[in-house]
């Protein structure tokens, strides 16, 4: 069992009170049909959900066209519209608010923050290397 394995398991379980805004995210892949689930961090905008991601993952190439995901989320099973935000501006973008809204994730990311700020550099850096899945729930 990996990490991931162990996080899996505690969102699918009452310890998922203890995993704080990390989800349950499952893609359909576009090649085989089957469903792969990975746990992600995120942040939430009213019915929006925003997930940061490196570009060398591969799971979330199944969003480049958008498509249905299921998520495990505190204990809820939702369902949304997915879709991959690779533009290097759109990116960078969304950096600042995905770091406001989980300042821990500056540390991870790499990301230098004075008074608030993040520093632009690490921000076009940083929109080369990741992308964001915008996730918007299905009412």
């Amino acid at each position: 069992m990996n990490g991931n394995d162990f996080v899996k398991l505690a969102l699918q379980s009452p310890l998922h009170v203890f995993m704080g805004d990390t989800l349950l995210l499952t893609v359909t892949g576009c090649k085989t049909g089957r469903n792969i689930s990975v746990p992600v961090n995120f942040y939430r905008e009213g019915n929006t959900f925003w997930i940061i991601s490196s570009r060398n993952r591969k799971w979330w190439r199944n969003l480049l066209r958008g498509a249905e995901v299921g998520m495990r989320v505190h204990g809820r099973d939702l369902i949304g519209f997915g879709e991959a935000i690779l533009d290097e501006a759109a990116v960078a973008a969304q950096l600042g608010e995905y770091v406001r809204h989980l300042p821990v994730s500056a540390r991870y990311l790499g990301l230098r923050v004075e008074n608030g700020i993040p520093n632009c550099e690490d921000i076009g850096r940083l929109a080369k290397e990741r992308l964001f899945i915008r996730i918007c729930m299905k009412e």
